[in-house]
């Protein structure tokens, strides 16, 4: 009888069991939804590319370009898409689910958002050129004070988002990282405080570099878009939907860089200490 009883509750559990794991799996299906419509495999590999171009630039200024292969295959795996992914999305989890989720989802999958992440990302690959950039600074300052309606949207798309603030943040901790990589790795003798102050820097350059830079990637990525798609986008980003996206990709990010940065600090120290020996 009691063989019986156990085994009748064990079956009775089953649906229960099976329940859980069907809804676990849409929800994860559900999540993998939203990172392919918002394209963070593509983004995270334009970063990456963008990322290991930078590095270039520790190699010949912290290791005199001597880092070589070595260096070169290092700076990939530090810079590997699917790590940046796999932070991103994290945070997507903590932030996104159930109406909110397929808010994001459905305003991302229609024409008009699909048409947001590819100019984003087309111009998040442009700007990498220089002279792009150049451009891209120089028409922000063109129109600052202009008082161009599209300038004036744009402007209202980064105060929602609180994005300069957001980025100047995330900057300063991944040069916080970058430094306590270095000391970490014996490259240099720094105290926290010492670091802390060193990598704030100049806080008020820093704002408005990233300012000019943020400004015109906008107005870069955005020039094709029709003023009243860009308004739907602002609309959106304003949701509690739209806001918890925000969050959750510049806690991705930022997660992201501050890893990268640090790995970065490492790897330089170990190449100083190997070209010392």
């Amino acid at each position: 009888m009691r063989r019986f009883v156990l085994a009748g509750r064990a079956f009775a559990l089953w649906p229960a069991i099976w329940f859980f794991g069907a809804a676990m799996a849409c929800a994860d299906a559900r999540m993998t939804a939203l990172v392919d419509v918002l394209k963070l495999s593509e983004a995270a590999v334009i970063l990456s590319e963008e990322g290991k171009a930078q590095a270039q630039d520790l190699n010949r200024d912290m290791l005199d370009g001597q880092g070589g292969a070595g260096w070169a295959q290092q700076v990939t795996q530090i810079y590997a898409p699917a790590r940046m992914v796999e932070l991103v999305r994290a945070e997507l989890e903590k932030e996104l689910s159930g109406e909110a989720l397929e808010q994001v989802i459905r305003f991302f999958a229609s024409s008009r958002g699909t048409e947001i992440i590819e100019l984003e990302n087309a111009a998040r690959r442009a700007i990498q050129d220089p002279d792009v950039e150049k451009a891209a600074r120089a028409k922000f300052t063109e129109v600052e004070e202009s008082g161009d309606e599209r300038l004036a949207l744009i402007a209202e798309y980064i105060d929602q988002g609180d994005m300069i603030t957001r980025n100047v943040t995330s900057a300063l901790n991944s040069n916080y990282q970058f430094l306590r990589g270095l000391a970490e790795g014996d490259a240099i003798e720094m105290t926290e405080e010492e670091m802390l102050k060193d990598a704030a820097g100049d806080l008020e350059a820093s704002t408005r570099d990233t300012t000019e830079w943020l400004f015109g990637f906008l107005l870069l990525a955005y020039h094709p878009l029709g003023d009243d798609d860009l308004r739907a986008y602002i609309a959106f980003s304003e949701t509690a939907a739209g806001q918890a996206l925000n969050r959750a990709l510049f806690e991705g990010f930022g997660k992201a860089y501050e890893d990268i940065s640090y790995a970065l600090g490492r790897a330089v120290a170990l190449n100083m200490t190997a070209q010392e020996l």
